[in-house]
C-alpha cells in the first residue's frame, strides 16, 4: 500500500474500490462456497424480500438504491428463477416482487451461511483497532449532511479566495466597473437609464456623493465590483448596488468578500442600515444576500423595472 501512503487521502476513492472489490471477489466465492446460486450485487433485494414483498419502488428506497439499478436486478434474479412478479391485489397497475419457491429454498439454505458470515465479520472487527462498520455509518451521516464534491467545492473556494483582493476604486477601473455590470445585466435583462446614469459617470453619481465603490481582483485582475450608494432619504442610510462578479471568476467567494467589504465600509461610516434591490431569478445573487444577512422588506418606489424584491440589513454598531 505504498502508493496510498505517497498519494494521501485524496486516492480514498480509489483505496475503497480495491476493498470493495477484494470483499466482493471473496463474497462469490463464499455463495459458492454454501452452493447458493447468487450473484452478490443481488443481496441487497434478495435479503429484503426475505422479510417482505415490495414494488420495484419500495425496494429501491429501502436499500438506497435507484429504481433503474433496482429494476434491472430483478430482471436478472427473474431470469434465474429466484423472484416472480404478481398484481398489487389493491392496485392493479402496480407489480409486487416476490421470492419464487427456488428463492424461498435459497433463503432457508442461506442462514447458516449468514451466520458463518456474520461471526467471521465480527472476528475481523475484533482484530482491528478501528471498527470499520461504525466508521461506515459515520461516514453515511456525515455525507448525507454535506457531500463530498460540496466539501471539495468548498475547499476550492476558500483556496481561490485567497488569492483575491479587495480595494477601492480608482479612475483605470471605469471602464471594468462599466463592463462587468453591463455583462450580468444584458445577460437577464436590459440595461435601462438609472443603469446608465451610474455606470457611465461612477465619480459623480456614486463617489462624489458620498459613496463607495470596491474593485475585486483575481491574479491582479479587476474581476468583481460593487458599491455602496449614499440615499437621500430618512428610511435607508446606504444602498449596496452593481454587484457584479465574472461568470470566468465565480466560485471564488468574490461575492461574498465584496458584500464584506461593502457592509464593513457601511459600518465604519456610522450607518445603520443598507438597503438592496434585486430580482428573484437571481438565484445565487440572493442567497447571498440572505447569507451576508439582508432580509426582505417592503422597499421604496425602485427606478429599474426588473427589481421585485428589495431587501434591508440593519448594522450593528
Amino acid at each position: 500500500m505504498n502508493f496510498f501512503n505517497k498519494t494521501g487521502k485524496m486516492a480514498i476513492g480509489s483505496r475503497l474500490r480495491i476493498l470493495t472489490d477484494k470483499i466482493t471477489e471473496d463474497a462469490a466465492k463464499i455463495y459458492e462456497l454454501y452452493d447458493v446460486q447468487l450473484q452478490p450485487k443481488w443481496f441487497p433485494v434478495f435479503h429484503t424480500l426475505t422479510h417482505e414483498e415490495n414494488t420495484i419502488t419500495g425496494i429501491a428506497q429501502h436499500i438506497g438504491h435507484s429504481h433503474p439499478s433496482v429494476s434491472k436486478i430483478v430482471a436478472e434474479m427473474s431470469k434465474k428463477g429466484i423472484v416472480t412478479e404478481r398484481k398489487d391485489k389493491n392496485d392493479g397497475r402496480k407489480n409486487i416482487i416476490v421470492l419464487s419457491e427456488k428463492g424461498l429454498q435459497m433463503a432457508e439454505k442461506m442462514k447458516k451461511q449468514n451466520m458463518d458470515v456474520n461471526n467471521a465479520i465480527e472476528d475481523i472487527l475484533t482484530s482491528t483497532q478501528n471498527n470499520l462498520w461504525k466508521a461506515i455509518e459515520e461516514w453515511e451521516f456525515v455525507l448525507t449532511q454535506k457531500s463530498l464534491l460540496q466539501r471539495v467545492k468548498e475547499q476550492k473556494k476558500q483556496r481561490e479566495s485567497k488569492k483575491v483582493r479587495i480595494v477601492n476604486y480608482t479612475s483605470k477601473y471605469k471602464e471594468a466597473f462599466k463592463t462587468l455590470n453591463e455583462e450580468w445585466i444584458t445577460t437577464y435583462f436590459k440595461m435601462e437609464a438609472a443603469d446608465y446614469k451610474a455606470l457611465d459617470n461612477p465619480e459623480e453619481y456614486i463617489l462624489n456623493n458620498g459613496g463607495c465603490i470596491f474593485v475585486a481582483l483575481y491574479d491582479g485582475d479587476p474581476v468583481g465590483v460593487c458599491a455602496l450608494l449614499k440615499m437621500d432619504n430618512t428610511l435607508y442610510d446606504y444602498e449596496l448596488a452593481k454587484m457584479a462578479v465574472s461568470p470566468k471568476a465565480q466560485g471564488k467567494n468574490i461575492g461574498w468578500l465584496l458584500g464584506q467589504a461593502i457592509i464593513e465600509k457601511a459600518r465604519s461610516l456610522g450607518a445603520s442600515n443598507i438597503y438592496l434591490e434585486s430580482n428573484t431569478i437571481l438565484k445565487p445573487a440572493i442567497n447571498l444576500y440572505h447569507k451576508l444577512g439582508f432580509e426582505k422588506v417592503a422597499g421604496l418606489e425602485s427606478p429599474y423595472e426588473r427589481c421585485n424584491i428589495q431587501m434591508e440589513l440593519k448594522i450593528r454598531q
